[in-house]
């Protein structure tokens, strides 16, 4: 009788990160997948970067290099505020972002605002170590339309976290000059916010595009970059836009257990190179 050598099952998530550029993770199990009334959400556990989440086939978060666009996200702008109480996270309904902007004891009160409540609910199934501080005493987490949230709040936030998806269908007026209108009355005197920006080399329009609407609106816009792993060429950007305080400059040190995120990270990340700074006139 013929043998042949035993197989295993080979399953692999593949992200179409560009029409030329394809990420693929080997997976071993499937832990939910359900089309919520916003997007198609996907999780599976995989053997390099632990839990991923995916919306709509692009990797949102995962366990193993979270921490890297998180920390940036939030200590960023907490770091450079001359005194921030009160934050607004638009989107980062998985919680990193709001697990990050918690670590700061000065900070009063944060408000995570997501569409889409069955983020929230798989993260706090799947990534316990993100979704960690949803149930933290100042933390207010609402799944709600975050626009509508922010044209009824006026002068309220020393700082807006934009942590979305991609620029595209419902999350695309999340990188508009409009919104950002919107964002800058929401915000106090010498307020900040904080958007990921996408990669300079996959998506170089959306960088300039990004900028340039937060400079229709900000007197003070500039971009700082870092390293994320599992985004489209594992080279991030992010723009910051204040009422005024320079972001470029740490006015207090890291909060205890950062992994990424440092004074001199924070320094480094504004220095850029001479081909962003052409792209993006900076």
């Amino acid at each position: 009788m013929e043998t042949y050598p035993k197989r295993t099952n080979d399953l692999w998530l593949t992200e179409a990160q560009t029409e030329n550029l394809h990420l693929s993770l080997r997976a071993t199990d499937v832990l939910r997948h359900v089309r919520t009334p916003y997007q198609d959400l996907l999780v599976i556990r995989t053997l390099e970067y632990g839990n991923v989440m995916v919306l709509d086939g692009a990797i949102q978060v995962t366990e193993r290099d979270e921490f890297c666009y998180h920390e940036m996200m939030a200590h960023v702008a907490l770091c450079a505020h001359p005194d921030p109480k009160r934050v607004l996270i638009v989107g980062g309904g998985d919680g990193g972002s709001l697990r990050e902007v918690l670590r700061h004891p000065g900070v009063e009160e944060a408000f995570l605002v997501d569409i889409d409540e069955e983020v929230i609910r798989a993260s706090r199934d799947f990534f316990p170590t993100l979704s960690c501080a949803m149930d933290d005493p100042r933390a207010r987490v609402l799944p709600m339309d975050a626009l509508k949230f922010i044209e009824e709040h006026r002068d309220e936030f020393d700082l807006v976290i934009v942590d979305s998806t991609d620029p595209v269908e419902f999350a695309a007026g999340l990188f508009e000059a409009p919104f950002y209108g919107n964002v800058a009355r929401s915000l106090r005197d010498r307020g900040f916010v904080v958007c990921q920006t996408e990669s300079p080399f996959s998506d170089t329009g959306v960088v300039r595009e990004a900028l340039a609407a937060l400079r229709q609106v900000f007197p003070v816009v500039r971009l700082c970059t870092g390293f994320m792993p599992t985004y489209p060429t594992g080279f991030w950007t992010y723009g910051v836009g204040t009422k005024g305080p320079d972001p470029s400059r740490p006015l207090r040190p890291a909060p205890e257990g950062t992994r990424y995120y440092s004074s001199e990270v924070h320094a480094a990340a504004f220095a850029l190179p001479p081909f962003l700074k052409e792209w993006v006139g900076a």
